[in-house]
């Protein structure tokens, strides 16, 4: 059977993506009210062990995969990218050749999107996309799962991104055609999405409308999301701050959108940059169920990647 790696969204079937989610949110019901540490009932991936890659620092991803493969019945080795020969004194694919023999599943959090590729096309184990600079699928079905809980009917709703046209925008392009809504992207030009992704999205029918100003992005959304306006990596941050300050998310950008909007932000935030602590601690905002829904939805995608 060919092995099953999670790096982008656009990459699996819609079925597939659906079953991922709904395993999300079945393991999460199950769980309410145990201890975070209790193994789940028959402890699925009980003798497997997964490999975590960081070459960038992280709070969500780290502790979301290592707790979930604990809850799941395996375990996990951390390592970051200068504590070992990736990319230094050893080829990717040498390093994939030499951890597959080691675990059982790889999760790379990367500043570039081709060594994640390259990774995988070396490793005999499924790799998964933790974060690099050209997407984060995992995010997204955090946040997808995240509206559902919450009431939006994703085939059919109306997403609004406002602000840099960057990596988590690009997951919500590719899961677009996926889920059935339609996303409309508010972005100064400058930062606007991948011209690629935007195509590759239409290309499999869907609905991604492009917007120069936040207010007609927003305008009629059942959700309004945000990112930071400078990313880890970035060296254009003065200029970033003011081409994209005219798109950060306040209340009164929030009322352009449909009443009982929700707003979604990955975290970390930066209040008062890109939202307004009222958005981001008011009733509108999804932002910490989001977060732990990263653990719940990665859970799914390692036991979809082991066929478990």
């Amino acid at each position: 059977m060919a092995i099953r790696h999670f790096l982008d969204l656009w990459q699996l079937e819609a079925s597939e993506l659906r079953a991922i989610l709904d395993d999300a949110h079945a393991m999460k019901a199950v769980r309410r009210g145990w201890p975070k540490g209790r193994v789940d009932d028959g402890a699925p991936l009980d003798g497997h062990v997964l490999a975590m890659i960081f070459e960038k620092s992280s709070t969500r991803t780290r502790t979301s995969f290592d707790v979930g493969i604990r809850q799941l019945g395996g375990s996990s080795i951390v390592m970051n990218s200068g504590d070992m020969q990736l990319g230094r004194g050893e080829s990717i694919g040498d390093t994939a050749r030499v951890l597959s023999r080691y675990v059982d599943l790889v999760m790379i959090r990367a500043n570039d999107h081709g060594d994640v590729e390259d990774f995988a096309e070396s490793a005999g184990v499924p790799v998964i996309n933790g974060l690099t600079d050209r997407s984060h699928p995992c995010q997204i079905m955090a946040d997808l799962m995240t509206l559902e809980e919450h009431g939006v009917d994703l085939r059919g709703a109306r997403l609004a991104w406002v602000g840099d046209g960057n990596n988590v925008c690009s997951s919500f392009i590719h899961a677009s055609a996926k889920f059935g809504f339609t996303l409309a992207v508010g972005t100064p030009e400058r930062y606007a999405p991948e011209e690629d992704d935007v195509e590759l999205a239409r290309e499999m029918q869907g609905r991604i409308e492009l917007y120069d100003t936040a207010e007609d992005a927003v305008a009629g959304a059942d959700v309004v999301i945000a990112d930071t306006f400078v990313s880890m990596g970035d060296t254009d941050a003065d200029e970033r701050l003011d081409l994209l300050e005219p798109f950060a998310v306040t209340e009164e950008l929030m009322d352009l959108a449909q009443p009982g909007a929700k707003f979604l932000h990955c975290l970390p935030a930066h209040r008062g940059e890109e939202v307004d602590s009222e958005v981001i601690d008011g009733p509108s905002s999804l932002v910490f169920d989001e977060a732990e829904n990263r653990l719940h939805a990665q859970k799914a995608i390692m036991r979809w990647c082991l066929d478990k």
